[in-house]
């Protein structure tokens, strides 16, 4: 799921609570992640590109299963000459589309100008890995019909912005092994009657135009009324408004949404799998394996923990990394 926007969405004062709480996240020495099994030599990532850029074009386990890492993770700047690590390292950053609308996850802080959030902080541990430090990242607001373009145009070297891996966007771009799990679920008024999707027979629900959760509403036996709108900043007002009858989108996203106002809350459970992760072009397939690099050590030294602890543990989201899954 993803979405754009063009300015926050009212009724922001968390935000600035939120966004008090930052900082970069410390990082541990690096594990060494799994390599693939073999009866010959593997190569690794300081092998030449050539040996490293085979991909395997296909949807693993519903889009979740991505490319395994190769060998331990590289020191900063330590790269093959012609792997796409090296290009962004001599080019001196890290290109990545976001969101800005997205609180907790990705959005603009008022308070300090700046992109703050869970994806946020994922795609700056990719920059530190290439670069030794956070500071050579340009993150680039990206709408929600934009990413696969973006992708294949080579305008932004990643996607991190609640963009779930699903097979039918596998057979445009790649994906990096799922970094969070979340579902799509319902956003309601707490003064109203609706309490899940079989109560919005007919009703009017909301969602980001040209996201996967348009789709989802679509396809309920209910037959809700699907309306698209530019950003969830947007359904939101709707919502306050009484133009629409509920939200649906990721809870992730929804419990971003409620703590914005208290006259909402998130109701239904969840009702499909959102798995998000990092997309990435099927052109740099060795950029794929060294992203799955970066987030096994994530898992492995407590970097994943303490972003999540930083931003969603007092949402109640479940504090545990998903585990890597691998085609390859």
């Amino acid at each position: 799921m993803t979405f754009r926007s063009t300015g926050l969405p009212v009724g922001l004062g968390l935000s600035v609570l939120l966004g008090a709480c930052t900082g970069p996240v410390s990082l541990l020495q690096p594990s060494t992640p799994a390599s693939a099994p073999s009866s010959a030599p593997s190569p690794s990532f300081a092998s030449s590109p050539a040996a490293i850029t085979t991909s395997v074009p296909t949807c693993f386990d519903n889009g979740k299963g991505s490319l395994r890492p190769l060998g331990p993770l590289p020191a900063a700047g330590n790269f093959p000459p012609g792997s796409f690590m090296k290009t962004v390292f001599e080019r001196g950053k890290l290109v990545v589309g976001v969101s800005q609308d997205t609180l907790l996850f990705g959005y603009l802080n008022p308070a300090t100008n700046q992109l703050e959030g869970f994806d946020i902080d994922i795609a700056r541990e990719m920059s530190k890995a290439i670069f030794g430090d956070y500071g050579h990242i340009e993150l680039k607001v990206t709408s929600a019909a934009q990413p696969i373009a973006a992708l294949k145009s080579g305008s932004v070297d990643m996607v991190a912005r609640t963009f779930t891996a699903n097979c039918a966007r596998w057979k445009d771009i790649d994906f990096s092994t799922v970094y969070y799990s979340s579902g799509q679920s319902l956003l309601v008024l707490k003064t109203s009657p609706y309490r899940n999707m079989q109560d919005l027979t007919g009703k009017k629900v909301c969602a980001a135009a040209g996201s996967t959760s348009i789709v989802n509403i679509q396809r309920q036996s209910s037959r809700p009324i699907a309306v698209g709108l530019p950003d969830q900043s947007d359904c939101l007002v709707a919502l306050q408004r009484g133009d629409v009858d509920a939200v649906s989108t990721d809870e992730a996203v929804l419990l971003g949404l409620a703590a914005q106002d208290p006259g909402v809350m998130v109701v239904g459970g969840r009702f499909t799998d959102e798995p998000y992760a990092l997309g990435i072009s099927q052109a740099h397939s060795e950029f794929v394996r060294f992203v799955n690099a970066v987030l096994e050590r994530m898992r492995a030294d407590g970097t994943w923990i303490a972003i999540y602890n930083k931003w969603l543990s007092k949402f109640g989201a479940r504090a545990t990394p998903p585990p890597a899954e691998y085609k390859d």
